[in-house]
């Protein structure tokens, strides 16, 4: 990873809908996550690039992409053919419905395991290759497809917020270990 001296050389993007109505919903934990990296690292001011607010640090370049959630691919893309990120540079953070609640998973890539966002990264990246951390929102009960939409949009209920703020918490020290120790290290350490 860059020295302080250097320019960022990782791109950490939180998958997430812009909009108040959005800013506490479940699908929105990508975004929550780079807001307390960003919080941590006292990062300056977000500003508009490729269709995503951006914030350069000396750890890393934070992406919130306001173009939804379904088309979060092609603000990466830009932000990727910009600056010159390669596959191996990228870390996607987002929700996941398959995995139970605050349990994390971080695969250095694969497929988009239904996630419409992440199906947008790797459609406009042309490779799956690419590191994403995963936080469990998993329903208690069996839902269709029209209600698991409306369950993703929602907020979280009031029992769930307290394991929420810690899943929260540990994702962005996830972030950081990826960034200081690198994805092996962090897989061993996080996908428990």
């Amino acid at each position: 990873m860059p020295s302080a001296s250097e320019e960022s050389s990782a791109l950490i993007v939180g998958l997430g809908n812009p909009g108040e109505e959005y800013r506490g919903t479940r699908h929105n934990l990508g975004f929550r996550v780079l807001d307390e990296l960003a919080r941590r690292w006292r990062a300056g001011e977000r500003r508009l690039e490729c269709n995503a607010l951006v914030v350069r640090t000396k750890r890393a370049v934070l992406a919130w992409p306001q173009t939804y959630m379904n088309r979060s691919g092609y603000s990466i893309r830009c932000l990727v053919e910009r600056h010159g990120f390669e596959a191996g540079d990228i870390l996607v953070v987002y929700d996941d419905v398959a995995l139970p609640l605050a349990k994390l998973r971080l695969r250095p890539n694969g497929g988009p395991g239904g996630h419409r966002g992440m199906e947008s990264v790797i459609r406009n990246l042309h490779t799956d290759e690419v590191a994403r951390l995963r936080m469990g929102i998993l329903p208690e009960t069996e839902m269709s497809e029209e209600e698991l939409s409306d369950f993703v949009l929602a907020p979280f209920t009031q029992e769930e917020t307290e394991t929420v703020d810690a899943m929260e918490k540990c994702a962005a020290d996830a972030c950081e270990s990826w960034l200081r120790d690198g994805l092996a290290l962090t897989m061993n350490r996080y996908n428990g």
